[in-house]
């Protein structure tokens, strides 16, 4: 058995892992949407402050999602963002006045005409510890005013902004099936509407001697056929929404995908004080979608930490079978009931149990776990022995019958 960590923050690791967490989101230089604005006025309006920001810290730049600042710039340098600092630590950052604090006081930004003062942040932290941005506000003054249920709302706030982000992603995956569909269509109907429109355009010009009408005939009409026949596989693949989203496969080892999970949700597991273990009984292979594949782990993981109460262990096992290796994801939490179980894995399914801790529950995680893994050739399944006796879930994938050849 193992535990694993998520790499410091001041480690290459931890952002690369950090940023490719912030991509997945697809938030940077994205046109403006109303709710970033929204609650960037409303940090504005709380503090009584000059300015309010919702930003995100990419590679090398910090991006203004929402900026009601008389600082109006929509994106600046990583080292010129008070964001930056901010980011540094996971509780909310106060600075009264930043002429008094050696960190901030030679930062570009304060030290610009009518620049920042006064600067408050609630990081932006994913689940799994990640600070990827703040919402933050400031004025040109100092500022010794601040209340404490001031400070609530920001990390409300930034609590908002992360679920927006999750929906947006959440979205995105599960209407990702339908672009798919439509590329797919767009494709295959390309070839056979030019044949029609330059039949149509021999048709119109009468050159054609009756001898050829016949086999032009012939032609427009397999044509159609061919039209018809894509759509009614467009039609049929459209009952069957397991089969609508395109996969990259790779060979990649079971334990580097178990590795790959527990190493980010390392902060949330120490917010619970829970213990993750890792048993793994294979050195197997499988080839997947590995980015799909670790949408279906991160699910499984998150919803046994929220389920579960603080100080209790949960489990990751794998083993493997004659032609399949299997993983179970298992917990001591809150459990479900029989009336539970016949509902997982559906769309908005809503169960008995909620969140120890009121995180986050969509009722949609599941369903989209089913449809991947389904994808993939594989089963998920779920067993509980009731209401607070924990449970587990279960996902059965093709195993690779011969390692990869090395070089």
């Amino acid at each position: 058995m193992s535990k694993f960590n998520k790499p410091s923050n001041t480690t290459m690791e931890y952002e690369s892992q950090r940023l490719n967490k912030l991509r997945r989101y697809d938030i940077i230089d994205s046109p403006p949407e109303l709710l970033f604005d929204l609650i960037a006025e409303i940090a504005k309006i709380t503090f009584k402050a000059a300015g309010s920001f919702v930003s995100f810290i990419d590679e090398t730049q910090v991006y203004f999602k929402a900026n009601t600042s008389p600082i109006q710039v929509s994106v600046i340098k990583k080292e010129d963002s008070l964001s930056t600092v901010a980011s540094q630590s996971p509780e909310i950052t106060l600075i009264e006045d930043t002429k008094t604090r050696a960190e901030v006081k030679d930062n570009a930004s304060v030290k610009m005409e009518n620049g920042i003062r006064f600067y408050a942040a609630a990081p932006i932290t994913t689940m799994e510890g990640f600070v990827i941005g703040t919402v933050s506000v400031m004025d040109d003054k100092p500022r010794y005013d601040i209340k404490e249920d001031q400070l609530i709302v920001l990390k409300w706030l930034a609590r908002i902004t992360l679920e927006k982000l999750e929906s947006r992603l959440i979205n995105r995956i599960s209407v990702g099936a339908y672009d798919d569909r439509l590329h797919r269509l767009a494709h295959d109907m390309k070839n056979p509407a030019t044949s029609l429109i330059a039949y149509g355009q021999l048709l119109d010009k009468g050159l054609l001697p009756p001898e050829k009408l016949t086999s032009l005939g012939n032609k427009i009409e397999q044509t159609g056929r061919k039209i018809e026949q894509t759509m009614n596989n467009l039609l049929s693949e459209a009952k069957n929404e397991h089969a609508t989203i395109d996969l990259k496969f790779e060979t990649v080892k079971v334990i580097d995908l178990i590795n790959a999970v527990a190493a980010t949700f390392d902060y949330t597991l120490k917010e619970k004080q829970q213990t993750l273990k890792i048993n793994c009984q294979t050195d197997g292979y499988i080839q997947v979608d590995q980015a799909r594949i670790n949408d279906v782990f991160n699910n499984l993981l998150s919803n046994a930490i929220k389920y579960s109460h603080e100080g209790e262990t949960i489990e990751i096992i794998c083993s493997a079978e004659a032609n399949n290796i299997i993983f179970e994801f298992k917990d001591n939490g809150l459990g479900m009931t029989k009336e539970d179980i016949t509902k997982l894995f559906t769309k908005f399914a809503k169960l008995s149990s909620v969140p120890t801790a009121k995180e986050r529950s969509n009722g949609i995680g599941l369903y989209i776990v089913k449809t991947l893994v389904l994808l993939h050739g594989g089963k998920v399944w779920a067993y509980s022995a009731g209401k607070n006796l924990g449970s587990s879930f279960f996902i059965s994938l093709p195993k690779l019958e011969s390692p990869p050849i090395s070089d």
